[in-house]
């Protein structure tokens, strides 16, 4: 793929109304949401997962709760832009929690994510425990804020 290739599988989200965005783990789903306006994103919560009945629930709820129009997946792709492993995962818990909440899944590069959380969050002087436990919604804030920020949302992006 690309750098100017739409990433595959992903939906043309509405460009009015609250988008949630998802830092995809297997043990935690980092979670931000956008205002209806989609221009500030917002990190909202990190979720402890626990099976796919309890998850479903959660999310279900999320998006009602905040009459979501539509979901980003952080995409974990490798520095060449290719996919691997962990990009399939995050493709498959797409695929998932857009079945589960009936919403359009858009897939967004989440490159550097994690470290850029972490660098933030060193900067407030937290501890590592408490820098744990926030990590992963503010990976998705900047997830679902590049998304945002984007001219095109449709083109694959480079890294954050």
């Amino acid at each position: 793929m690309t750098e100017n290739e739409p990433l595959g599988g992903s939906a043309v989200l509405p460009t009015k109304g609250r988008l949630l965005g998802l830092d995809y783990g297997t043990k935690r789903i980092g979670i931000a949401v956008s205002t209806v306006e989609q221009n500030i994103a917002s990190p909202l919560e990190t979720y402890a997962r626990r099976d796919s009945e309890a998850d479903a629930g959660h999310l279900k709820a999320l998006a009602a709760e905040y009459s979501s129009v539509g979901l980003v997946v952080g995409l974990p792709v490798h520095m060449s832009g290719d996919e691997g492993q962990k990009a399939n995962e995050a493709r498959e818990f797409g695929r998932w929690v857009g079945d589960v909440t009936g919403l359009p899944v858009a897939y967004w590069d989440e490159r550097y994510t994690s470290a850029l959380a972490e660098v933030h969050l060193m900067g407030a002087e937290l501890s590592k425990k408490k820098r744990k436990a926030r990590i992963d919604k503010l990976a998705a804030q900047f997830i679902l804020q590049a998304y945002l920020d984007a001219e095109d949302r449709r083109r694959r992006p480079g890294p954050i």
